[in-house]
């Protein structure tokens, strides 16, 4: 790498800083299933703040009781069988009601579990989420390989519609979590799962690995995108189309660098020749807020930096250095942003 490429990573690089990525809480859920997990986590919440309160309540009535002035003796301890016996029936009914509560606990955590999975509909939509090292593969699977949409750490959903979610890991184990959203999946290597949710509002939800899977494991970030119906077959219908034509003399040297370097090698543009699948599909990748699996925001600042230097943002990552020209990097840039 040339000192002015080097100086111009540096300083995209510190243009290059995370957004905010918004409310990632089980408690402000966007789904029934992440209501379902938070009313399971007050009932929880309450049970052990009532323990809380009385094993404190317990300890200061002890200590009153028994607390002895340093001048004075030590009390002499008589046996007393009678607060004895009373003492045995407090445990034996402190340890019923214990024992109770935690039977209690069991039986709602399986209701919970039951309703969380109890979603079906004949006319779900249908996504395919795989885990890679570090980032999300999604799949909108068709029998039309033509009408299959291909993206990366972006999912988009309409409200009110049931979705199938079904599994899979390519390397180690990952585990899909949206809080706002609903549990979390484990994806297993060799192992396909499904599950089901249903967004009943609008917003951006994020979502986060939840299994260490390496050194990257906490920059494994994705984002639902729950839309009106209307909105997501007019994304569907945009992603099914092939690259952009290059409109400005910058974007068409752009595509010139990117088909004849490394990128070629790793990433899919439909419409021209690059057609591997070892990293994130590309062909719309400007129609995407962020990049790098949530990692960066999609500007010209975060993206260049993370063209030409990933490791520098996320050590070990899969994606390799690119040792471009100023010149050369800028017009990558200028490509990659053409493609909405």
């Amino acid at each position: 790498m040339n000192a002015a490429t080097s100086l111009t990573a540096a300083h995209l690089l510190a243009q290059a800083m995370p957004l905010d990525p918004g409310r990632h809480h089980v408690l402000h859920a966007g789904a029934p299933q992440a209501g379902h997990i938070e009313w399971l986590y007050w009932v929880i919440f309450w049970i052990l703040f009532v323990v809380f309160v009385l094993t404190i309540a317990a300890f200061l009535k002890a200590s009153a009781k028994t607390h002895v002035e340093a001048s004075h003796p030590l009390p002499i301890l008589e046996k007393d069988e009678k607060a004895d016996h009373r003492a045995g029936w407090g445990v034996g009914a402190a340890l019923g009601i214990t024992v109770i509560t935690l039977f209690v606990i069991l039986v709602l955590s399986v209701i919970t579990g039951k309703r969380v999975e109890g979603l079906t509909s004949k006319n779900p939509v249908t996504i395919q989420i795989t885990g890679h090292q570090w980032w999300w593969e999604i799949t909108y699977p068709n029998p039309q390989a033509d009408q299959t949409v291909t993206t990366a750490n972006e999912i988009h959903v309409p409200v009110g519609t049931p979705v199938v979610v079904l599994t899979n890991s390519k390397d180690v184990i990952h585990s899909f979590w949206a809080p706002n959203i609903t549990g979390k999946r484990d994806l297993l290597p060799g192992y396909s799962s499904a599950f089901w949710f249903e967004i009943d509002k609008a917003g951006t939800y994020h979502g986060q690995c939840a299994e260490f899977c390496g050194l990257q494991h906490a920059h494994m970030g994705f984002s639902i995108i729950a839309e009106s119906a209307n909105d997501f077959q007019t994304w569907q219908q945009q992603q099914l189309k092939t690259a952009a034509e290059p409109s400005t003399s910058a974007a068409i040297h752009g595509r010139e660098v990117f088909l004849t370097h490394a990128c070629l090698m790793c990433h899919t543009i439909r419409g021209t020749d690059a057609g591997s699948r070892v990293g994130p599909d590309l062909t719309h990748v400007a129609s995407r807020n962020m990049i790098a699996a949530e990692t960066l925001p999609n500007t010209t600042g975060a993206l260049a930096g993370w063209v030409v230097d990933p490791q520098r943002i996320k050590p070990g990552t899969q994606m390799s250095p690119n040792p471009l020209a100023p010149d050369d990097l800028q017009a990558v840039v200028a490509y990659l942003q053409s493609l909405h």
